[in-house]
Formats: structure tokens, sequence, C-alpha cells
């Protein structure tokens, strides 16, 4: 003990400065690509790392003996980082469509397309072109969003918790808000619907039971001091069996009685019935104008297929009060939202088939049996690696909505798995993740899975390449 602590801190005392770092070859020739403060910045980081190693370690086997060339390598692979986007493609094969981790909804190519003129240099984003007048935001989508849903006004911001926290904060600022027990939901990201609403000022009233509440659990609960009636949609369970919840008519017949409006949180946001394409009924925003809902919020990069954003719709007196609320402007959207979202609205009304140009239903509706003919194409291509190291399978699997939306539908698809026994299957997953483009799958009975409804057919030849060049590697 005594020998590696002696072995320590001759290292620590042999820890090179700044300066000697700065002209070991490997890290020399940044200086001419980067300022000096950066690269400076980046050998500081590498030996404060290298000495909290040293400090905090407790092996068998102390870290390299030359500390210089072992820094200098650690501050040129941490440029070489930073040389890489951070944020670049992936290719999803993990079999969850609406992949938080991976951005959600896959963007269709319309949407891409548009994208692309907008950021290219300046767009009339607040400029109406008409009149050569200040123009409003929301008028880019405001028109399609109330045709597709029915609704007198709407706007947008920039996600469903922040649409959740302004009509709260619109309508119910210190006062009190009914919700029913039932449904206080969190959903990713530590998003909870009680404190969303103590942070937007009003006072929440719970009602009911966790499985059964009623109409009179409402009428009840309704004073002087009630602001809002609030809905919230459950979309990332279910509860079953003996329960109880108020239809959205009858919600809105007693709060229209008393002057008090309603509130639905849609979460997921459906613009079309999914039941005619085969799927579990999932509440239409449509529907809840319909039953007189007075506002509504839904996000946009979910099961509608377009940016991240928060859809508010509803009674124009509503939107108009929200749109007055000072937040408005520090949720508001920029050009990108509004360059994807366009589009992707517009896929709604044209007659082109909505199952061909929006991505998330495209690959929620993909067959199984041409699932079932991608893989049998990629492992016939991959045919020539299969032996006693590895083993590359066909596998049934299920894929799934994901982002809280039909959390009990199982989607049947099909993978290809991927088992060496020459390398552990964490080293596998993860020189998958470092390809370029990255590739993320699952692992599960230490194989890793690719599953293909999330995966573009047009990917299918780089699965094959980065097959290759990693298992022959």
């Amino acid at each position: 003990m005594e020998n590696r602590l002696d072995d320590k801190q001759a290292l620590l005392s042999q820890l090179p400065q700044v300066s000697r770092v700065l002209k070991h070859a490997d890290v020399a020739p940044f200086l001419s690509q980067f300022s000096h403060e950066f690269v400076v910045h980046s050998v500081q980081s590498e030996i404060d790392a290298y000495r909290a190693q040293l400090l905090n370690f407790a092996g068998d086997k102390l870290p390299s003996k030359n500390p210089l060339d072992s820094i200098a390598k650690q501050v040129a692979a941490r440029i070489g980082r930073m040389q890489r986007p951070s944020l670049r493609k992936v290719i999803n094969a993990t079999g969850v469509i609406l992949h938080t981790g991976l951005g959600r909804a896959p963007l269709s190519a319309d949407a891409q397309a548009n994208l692309s003129q907008v950021v290219a240099g300046s767009c009339n984003i607040e400029i109406d072109l008409n009149t050569g007048l200040r123009g409003e935001r929301t008028t880019h989508v405001e028109e399609l969003l109330c045709f597709l849903t029915g609704s007198e006004a709407a706007c947008v911001v920039n996600n469903n918790a922040a649409a959740v926290l302004l009509v709260l904060n619109t309508l119910a600022f210190q006062k009190e808000t009914i919700v029913s027990r039932g449904q206080l939901v969190e959903i990713g990201g530590a998003f909870r619907i009680p404190e969303v609403m103590e942070k937007s000022g009003t006072k929440m009233v719970e009602v009911g039971t966790t499985n059964k509440t009623h109409l009179r659990d409402y009428e009840q609960a309704l004073t002087a001091a009630t602001g809002l009636v609030c809905v919230v949609h459950t979309s990332n369970y279910r509860v079953q069996g003996f329960t109880k919840e108020v239809g959205l008519g009858e919600l809105s017949h007693l709060a229209g009685e008393k002057g008090v409006p309603l509130m639905q949180d849609l979460g997921g946001g459906i613009l079309v019935d999914l039941q005619q394409f085969g799927l579990p009924h999932e509440p239409v925003a449509r529907e809840s104008i319909a039953a007189g809902v007075d506002i509504v919020t839904f996000s946009g990069d979910k099961v509608l297929g377009g940016p991240q954003c928060g859809i508010i719709i509803g009674k124009k007196k509503c939107v108009e009060l929200i749109r007055r609320n000072p937040l408005m402007r520090a949720l508001r959207c920029d050009k990108l939202v509004y360059a994807v979202l366009e589009p992707t609205l517009k896929q709604f009304i044209t007659k082109d088939g909505l199952t061909k140009t929006n991505s998330v239903l495209r690959m929620l509706l993909q067959l199984e049996k041409n699932l079932a003919e991608r893989a049998q194409r990629i492992l016939h291509a991959l045919n020539a690696l299969n032996g006693k190291n590895m083993t590359i399978a066909i596998e049934n699997t299920t894929a799934e909505m994901g982002s809280g939306a039909m959390p009990l539908e199982e989607i049947p698809s099909k993978a290809v798995s991927i088992s060496v026994k020459t390398m552990s299957i964490r080293v596998l997953a993860q020189k998958f993740r470092e390809f370029t483009p990255a590739i993320v799958g699952y692992v599960r009975d230490e194989r890793l899975f690719l599953d293909l409804r999330t995966v573009y057919a047009d990917d299918d030849n780089t699965l094959i390449s980065a097959v290759k060049q990693i298992l022959k590697s």
C-alpha cells in the first residue's frame, strides 16, 4: 500500500505544466486551428482530470507512468470530439417510433424541404408580404389548425408543457383549478401536473378518487374562487376495471353554467381518428372542440408528426387572453418550428395520402411482411459473417409508439439480432452508436437488436455496411 501511495505521489509530481503539453506533437497542430484560449482550456481540463484519476485511484494498476503523453493523447481526443457535431444524424433502430431521446417524430420529406428553404436566408416570420406591415407569426398555421380541429382560434408555443403552464397562468392565476385525482399524471422529464399548476400560480383542487370521479364531485368543488376546470388525458397509462370519468360534454355543460372555462390537455394530440387504420381509438382534437371544451393543448412532435411545440386551440376569447400574456413571448416558437409545422399540417388536407407523406404514420402502419422482406435481404447480405464467433438472425419483436402515446398498443415488428462471442454486448452496442451515422438499437438477452420498423428502408444499406465494418474490425 505504501509503495502504491509513493507511486501516486511520484506521478503527481510529474504532472506536466500546460506549456509542455502545448508543445507536444499531438497537441501543437491544434494551435493553428483553434484559439489559444480554447486549446489551453482543453489542456488544463485534461490535466485536472488526470490528477483526479490519480487521487481517486484504488486499484492495483496505476495509470500510465508517462503523464505527458497520456494527457496529450486525451487532449487530442477531446478536441477531436469538439470538431465533430454533437447533434447529428442517428438511425433509430430501437423500435420506438417517438423516441424522446432521439428527437421524437421523424419529419416528413416536405417538412425537411421547407425547413431548408427557410433557413437558407431571411423569411417572413413576422412580416405580412401582402401589406408590408408587421405580422403575427401564428398566422402561418392558425387557419390550418382551426380548419383541422374546428376551433375558433389557435396559437403555438415551444412545447406542450409550456402550453399547459401558459393556459393555467392566463385563465386561473391566483384562482382554483379543479382536476380529477385520476388525472394527476407524470410524464417523461418529471413533468407533473400538480407541480406545473403550482408554478402557474393556480391552486389545484383535487376531486374524486384515483379510479372514480363523478359529475357531482365537480359540482361540489365549483365555487366563486374557481378559475378553470382541467381535464388531463392519461395518455401514458390506463386505469382499468372499476373506473369512472366524467364525459367532456357533461363537464362542458356544467362549466358553462357556472361561467368557468373548461381546459383539456390531450398530451399527444391527434388530428385524425386512428381507428380508420385499424388502430385503437385515441382522443382526436376535433372531438374535444365539438364537445364544448374551451381550450385544448397538445404536442406537435408526437403522433402529429411535426416539430417540438405546444399547440393551443379553442374559443377565440380564451386564445386572445393567452396571446396577450407576457409569458407568450418567452414561450413562443421560432421560424424553424413554423417552417416544419406548416407543411406537416398541410399533409392532413391533401389527397396524396396521409400514410404516404406523414413519417410517423408511415412507420406505424408498415406491413409486417414488408419488414420481414427487408430483414431477409439484410440477413442475406450479411450471411458470410455468420459463423462460430458471431450469430446474426431475424427476430419477431414488438415495437411501440413511445412518448406516452398508445401505451398499451404492441406493434408486431421484425429485427436483426447480433451477438459476438469475442466482444461484450456493451462494447458492440457502443461501436454501433459511434458509427457514422450513429445507429442506436437495444440490448436484450446478450444480443443487440436492430428493429426495422423505426429504420427507414433507405438506411438498410447503411445498416449492412455498419455491421460489416464493425464485425470485421
